[in-house]
């Protein structure tokens, strides 16, 4: 058992500090924004079972009730096999640790999650109350709008039951059709992937372990990447130069992004769309991706190990 908590704890703090700097500083993910993403979230909930696991296993050498409780079904000899009646004195102090590292996740992962709901709600009340009805002449075949009058030039998707397209009388004023079309895919890009949900959490995790390297690059990539992801959506469906001049001409009134984004962005999106990167061989992001997938699988095989080879 001591084993296990040794390997359980070297893996999480691997995927949170060396794994997740590496994997921050690579330039693939550019290449390829949403296996990018896919990696980061299997880091982290590499990081996350580990703590788990180890977890568990110590609660279970600290606390004869749960040790009876999950020993109690197990074949003859892998309770054993776990050594857990024998476990060192440390093991208290990591089990502890580990278990208000939980409870601290737990709590602002909720705390994230009404805040949202709570942001979600106000914003919707403002645009009821802010948004005329559909300007005549708009071209058909864009879906739901929610045309909001404005000055500025914007669009935005907004979350929620239902779901709700956003966008400025001073897009619609600025924009061609074609880039207004480029827009709108940028947009239900991140729709269709749950980018929200997915911002939601990274900040949630940066915001309650500001220290933890693996929270931090994961909230800063996941803002950057599925940017880079929805542009590719568009540029799919609009073409690179019709997205790019979109991006410019949204945010050159401010030389910001929208949403409270950095120019250093918006510089990159643009180059970027205009100067597309080689994408990765099909080979290569098989060979990520099914090896990000295998790394949750880790904390749990090291988990299991010992109950496995006392039962061959």
């Amino acid at each position: 058992m001591t084993s296990c908590l040794l390997l359980l704890c070297a893996l999480g703090l691997a995927a949170a500090v060396p794994v997740a700097r590496a994997l921050n500083r690579a330039t693939w993910p550019e290449r390829s924004p949403v296996l990018g993403l896919w990696v980061w979230q299997c880091l982290v909930t590499t990081a996350l079972l580990s703590c788990l696991t180890a977890l568990v296993l110590g609660t279970a050498a600290v606390f004869r009730t749960v040790r009876d409780h999950l020993s109690g079904s197990a074949p003859p000899g892998v309770a054993a096999a776990y050594q857990l009646s024998s476990a060192p004195g440390w093991t208290t102090a990591l089990t502890l640790l580990m278990a208000v590292g939980a409870n601290w996740t737990v709590a602002v992962l909720v705390g994230q999650l009404r805040a949202v709901r709570r942001a979600r709600g106000a914003a919707r009340a403002r645009l009821r109350e802010r948004a005329p009805e559909l300007p005549a002449g708009l071209p058909a075949g864009r879906g739901h709008l929610l045309v909001l009058e404005e000055e500025y030039p914007d669009a935005w998707w907004m979350p929620g039951s239902p779901s709700q397209l956003v966008v400025t009388t001073g897009a619609l004023r600025r924009l061609t059709d074609r880039q207004l079309d480029a827009v709108l895919a940028h947009e239900r890009g991140h729709a269709r992937a749950r980018h929200a949900w997915l911002l939601h959490l990274s900040a949630a995790l940066a915001g309650g372990f500001p220290k933890v390297p693996l929270f931090t690059h994961f909230c800063e990539q996941t803002h950057r990447l599925v940017e880079l992801a929805a542009d590719d959506t568009a540029a799919r469906h609009c073409g690179h130069v019709t997205t790019a001049l979109a991006l410019i001409e949204l945010n050159q009134h401010r030389g910001v992004l929208s949403r409270a984004s950095s120019r250093g962005l918006l510089d990159d999106r643009v180059n970027r769309l205009l100067t597309p990167p080689a994408t990765l061989e099909p080979r290569q992001r098989t060979h990520i991706a099914v090896a990000a997938a295998l790394a949750p699988l880790l904390p749990l095989l090291i988990g299991f190990a010992p109950g496995i080879d006392a039962l061959d």
